[in-house]
């Protein structure tokens, strides 16, 4: 027997009682036998109780539930918090209410209460990021460890969040096996959204690159030394994948690992630390150094008229001064200088 059922019994039978008492009453006003008038109004009732109780009891029960369980924990605590206080603040307030005089002593504590629980409930959820870092805060160990390594600037490197740029990169899975990396590396649930999507892009170089993505994932999850988890805490104040990323990573005070330039920037201006694999690529790098010879095959033509561009087996694009007239050739050129940005490392040279 289910549970909805149950509720249409019940209602329907307090409707048929309700309707009976209706009957009668409207009996009495008519002036009339009341007999016909209760069991007509008894059984409208139980069948209006027996359609409507669900739409009354049930569905709103099922959809606020439903919103409570998607709704964010920090905001749930701020609400539940802002009403605690605003029934106290009423409460407090009601006493000197109660001193005045008739109707005012029973109407203005029930629109005091109403008032000041809308209030702090506003006041909490707009606020419910700060009041998280508060009471995570408190939390924390008050032991001369933490204290010492919160000084030396260790606190929250215990985790990385991983953007959606360095999963489809790939090269994650492999530094992750090398075991440079200690910390919990995070995805949190919104990164997995934006990779499911890209994956179900009808692009099919977008599609290739989200698939790509998710088997990054698998192999994060089942052969990597490193623990990796996904994470359900959202950030609901900012929509885009990248400023929630960063208010995130600002709230656990944990570093963001990616490859994406502009992420990189916004980042670095909010005080959030950033490790960017093409910067470990460059530093491992073996330099170029001015005068050293190389060779390479150029392949096409550079941005200005004389250039030629060849690339290096590791992908390092070489740009040959006067070398156009070259492509297709194979030859040895000499490094006059070397660049070496977060987007990449480029050589110049000349034959």
């Amino acid at each position: 027997m289910s549970t909805e059922f149950i509720f249409r019994i019940v209602g329907a039978i307090a409707a048929s009682v309700g309707g009976g008492f209706l009957g009668r009453w409207l009996a009495n006003f008519l002036r009339v036998s009341p007999e016909g008038y209760v069991i007509v109004f008894a059984l409208l009732g139980f069948l209006v109780g027996l359609i409507l109780t669900p739409y009354a009891t049930i569905w709103p029960l099922r959809r606020i539930s439903f919103r409570l369980a998607k709704m964010p924990a920090e905001r749930l605590v701020a609400i539940v918090l802002g009403l605690f206080i605003g029934l106290v603040a009423a409460a407090l307030l009601s006493l000197p209410l109660a001193l005045l005089g008739s109707p005012f002593r029973q109407i203005l504590p029930l629109v005091a209460a109403a008032v000041l629980c809308y209030l702090s409930v506003v006041i909490l959820v707009s606020r419910q990021n700060d009041l998280q870092t508060f009471f995570s805060g408190l939390r924390m160990p008050l032991s001369a460890s933490t204290s010492e390594s919160s000084a030396n600037g260790n606190s929250g490197e215990q985790f990385i969040l991983l953007d959606t740029s360095v999963i489809i990169d790939g090269r994650i899975a492999d530094i992750s096996k090398t075991g440079f990396i200690r910390a919990t590396l995070l995805i949190p649930n919104f990164i997995l959204s934006e990779l499911q999507h890209i994956a179900d892009s009808a692009d099919p170089l977008r599609r290739g690159r989200g698939r790509l993505g998710l088997e990054v994932l698998t192999q994060l999850q089942n052969d990597s030394p490193v623990p990796t988890q996904i994470m359900d805490m959202d950030v609901s104040e900012v929509r885009d994948a990248d400023s929630k990323l960063v208010a995130l990573a600002r709230h656990l005070r944990s570093p963001i690992m990616t490859n994406d330039y502009n992420l990189n920037r916004v980042a670095e201006l909010q005080g959030v630390s950033v490790l960017n694999i093409n910067d470990l690529a460059n530093a491992v790098k073996i330099t170029s150094l001015p005068g050293e010879e190389l060779k390479v095959k150029i392949i096409q033509e550079g941005r200005e008229s004389d250039q030629g561009v060849g690339f290096l087996q590791d992908g390092t694009m070489v740009v040959v001064e006067d070398g156009r007239s070259l492509i297709n050739k194979t030859l040895n050129v000499t490094v006059t200088k070397v660049l070496q940005t977060s987007a990449g490392r480029m050589i110049f040279a000349k034959p």
